[in-house]
C-alpha cells in the first residue's frame, strides 16, 4: 500500500512541474513582466523525486554532449541572476556528469588595468567555444547592465554604448553559428535574505559572500530596475532570455536542465557497451619495485 502511496505522490509531482514548465514557457519574453522578479511559489519538491529525475536528466546531458562533439555544434550558455538565486548549483549539475575536455565555465574575475584598455566584449571573445565545445558563462557581459551600473563602475557613456552592442555583439554570435542560451535566475528578497544568513553561518560557505553581495541588500530596488532595463534591451529574438524561479533550488536545477536539453534536438549516439578486454599475465622477468622505495599518502583513514 505504501508503495501505490509514493508512486502516486511522484507521479502527481512531475506532473505538476510539467504545469510549472508550461507556465514558465508562457512568461516568455521576460520583459512584459513588471517590475521586480517572476515568483512561483511552490512547495519544496520531493526529494527523492528530485534525486531519480536528477539523475535521469544527468544521463541525457550526456548523450546531449556526444550529439554535440559529433555534429560540431558550439554552444554558450549565459548564467546571470540575482546574488544566490542557484546559479552555480543549477551549474555544477549541469556538468557535474560532462566529458571537461568539452565543457568548461568561465567566471572572470574583475578586469586588468590592460583589459580595461580593451575593447569591452575583447575578453569574452576568448573564451567562446570552437566546434563541438560548450561554454558556461557564470555572470558575462551583462555585468555592465548589472553590478557596474548599479556600483558606478562604468561612466553613462559606456553603458550607453553596451546597450546599442550587446544586441549586435549577440546576433553576430548567432549567425557564426553558436547556439546562444541566455538564463536568468530569480528569487524573492526573503529567500535571498535566508540563504545569506546561512552563508554568514557556515565557515565552507562564507567565501560565496562578497562586499557586493551585502550591498546588493540595501540595493534591491536599484538591482531590480537594471534587470528590468537589461531584458528589455537584450531579450532579442535570436537569443531571448529565459527565467528561472530561483526559490527552491530543486525545481530550479530540473528545471533549467529540461531546458537546455529542449533547445538542441539531439538523438542518442552513445557508444554501445564497451567490452573490457582481460588483463594479461604479467611477464616472469617483470618485477614491481619495493613499496619502500616510494612515496605514500600517510593513510590517516
Amino acid at each position: 500500500m505504501g508503495r501505490k502511496t509514493d508512486k502516486k505522490k511522484e507521479q502527481r509531482v512531475q506532473q505538476e512541474v510539467v504545469k510549472t514548465a508550461k507556465k514558465a514557457e508562457k512568461l516568455t519574453p521576460i520583459e512584459e513582466v513588471p517590475h521586480g522578479d517572476i515568483h512561483i511559489k511552490h512547495e519544496r519538491l520531493n526529494k527523492s523525486f528530485y534525486e531519480s529525475e536528477l539523475e535521469r536528466l544527468q544521463l541525457e546531458l550526456v548523450k546531449w554532449q556526444t550529439w554535440i562533439k559529433q555534429k560540431g555544434f558550439k554552444v554558450v550558455m549565459i548564467f546571470e541572476g540575482r546574488d544566490a538565486a542557484g546559479k552555480g548549483g543549477s551549474i555544477k549539475r549541469i556538468t557535474e556528469p560532462l566529458n571537461p575536455r568539452g565543457c568548461r565555465v568561465v567566471a572572470l574575475g574583475t578586469p586588468t588595468e590592460k583589459e580595461k584598455t580593451q575593447w569591452y566584449f575583447q575578453r569574452y571573445v576568448s573564451e567562446l567555444p570552437a566546434a563541438g565545445e560548450i561554454v558556461i558563462f557564470d555572470r558575462s557581459w551583462y555585468n555592465r547592465a548589472g553590478v557596474e551600473r548599479v556600483m558606478g563602475f562604468c561612466t553613462d557613456e559606456q553603458y550607453e554604448e553596451f546597450q546599442r552592442s550587446c544586441p549586435e555583439f549577440e546576433r553576430m554570435l548567432v549567425r557564426s553559428g553558436i547556439i546562444l542560451l541566455k538564463y536568468w535566475f530569480s528569487v524573492s528578497d526573503e529567500e535571498q535574505e535566508r540563504r545569506f544568513h546561512d552563508r554568514a553561518k557556515d565557515p565552507a560557505k562564507r567565501w560565496k559572500l562578497s562586499p557586493m553581495d551585502m550591498e546588493s541588500i540595501s540595493r534591491w530596488v536599484e538591482y531590480s530596475k537594471a534587470k528590468d532595463t537589461m531584458l528589455n534591451f537584450s531579450n532579442i529574438p535570436e537569443a531571448p532570455w529565459f527565467g528561472v524561479e530561483g526559490d527552491d533550488k530543486r525545481r530550479a536545477r530540473l528545471n533549467c536542465m529540461h531546458h537546455v536539453l529542449s533547445k538542441v534536438d539531439y538523438k542518442d549516439v552513445l557508444p554501445s557497451v564497451i567490452k573490457v578486454p582481460d588483463r594479461p599475465p604479467l611477464p616472469k622477468d617483470y618485477h614491481r619495485p619495493p613499496r619502500e622505495e616510494q612515496f605514500h599518502v600517510p593513510e590517516v583513514y
